[in-house]
């Protein structure tokens, strides 16, 4: 039986599952913030990517003829401009919930993408969903935590664009696995980054030799378990489910994230933020349920 036709939705060892993959990716958002304390965030992002990389090596397969353009622009867009600039949001931010939340807004800026660009048509509940999504930023856009660093909700905004464009992309590679995609993002989009560095973030080179173990372990951490151990689950689900009943679940995410935060890096939420954040994760929600209604593949993506 084939995911496609597969019903019933998630149960027992698969919710396990989905909550390990939820754990990694909101936890790449805590060690990554401490870790960007020591390392500046494109060149983070090319350790995160060289780390991967040596990894991945051996099993990334050759993309099918006339599929290079498409793969270097997928690399590019989600790699280099979507990594580099959520990093760069999330070493700016003073919290750890805006970032994480406002990161999910490629959901409805991909779903109006691919109206737009792949002529993909949605109802008017979707179309509600979406508008409530950007409503929320606004909300969540006012709370006084968030003004204190207004650059990092634009960067993150920005970010969340390039990955949704990245994301419509990737829906139109073929004869490529995750694994493979994965291993060519970090093939060409490693010397990319390591230029923005030396152009944007003088002395990362140095800064980068001086990190502790707190700043390579949340490199370790970001490559191993949140690209290589989460996206590897993930793929074991998809195997099993439909994208479009495996995605509504990966709203855990930011809800955790925020739980991190709260935690252990002491962020103190203002009720703009709660309820802005509650309007852009109800937003996907919805979008998320509709594609399940209709087992329609949602873009995903790993979280930060």
């Amino acid at each position: 039986m084939t995911p496609a036709t597969r019903g019933g939705g998630l149960r027992g060892r698969d919710l396990l599952l989905v909550l390990v993959i939820n754990l990694a990716w909101a936890g790449n958002f805590l060690t990554s913030a401490f870790a960007l304390r020591e390392i500046p965030p494109f060149l983070f992002v090319a350790v995160r990517l060289t780390i991967l990389l040596s990894a991945l090596a051996w099993f990334v397969r050759k993309p099918a003829p006339g599929q290079w353009p498409l793969l270097i622009a997928v690399a590019l867009f989600n790699g280099v401009l979507h990594f580099g600039l959520s990093f760069w949001a999330l070493h700016l931010a003073g919290d750890l919930s805006s970032p994480a939340i406002l990161m999910q807004s490629y959901v409805p800026m991909a779903a109006l993408l691919a109206w737009w660009w792949l002529g993909e048509r949605f109802g008017w509940r979707t179309g509600l969903a979406i508008a409530v999504s950007f409503a929320g930023v606004l909300v969540l856009g006012f709370d006084p935590i968030v003004l204190d660093q207004p650059m990092s909700l634009v960067l993150m905004l920005v970010s969340a664009l390039f990955l949704a464009i990245g994301t419509v992309l990737m829906r139109q590679l073929t004869g490529l696995n995750m694994v493979s995609q994965q291993g060519w993002t970090a093939i060409i989009g490693v010397l990319p980054l390591l230029a923005l560095s030396a152009i944007f973030e003088p002395g990362s080179f140095q800064a980068l030799r001086e990190a502790s173990w707190i700043g390579w372990s949340g490199a370790l951490y970001s490559a191993v378990f949140a690209s290589l151990f989460g996206h590897g689950l993930y793929y074991v689900l998809v195997q099993r489910h439909p994208v479009a009943q495996v995605t509504p679940w990966l709203l855990l995410t930011p809800v955790l994230a925020v739980v991190l935060g709260l935690l252990f890096w002491g962020d103190r939420p203002g009720p703009r933020l709660w309820i802005g954040g509650a309007m852009v994760l109800g937003g996907v929600l919805l979008i998320a349920l509709r594609a399940m209604a209709k087992l329609r593949p949602l873009p995903t993506a790993e979280e930060c």
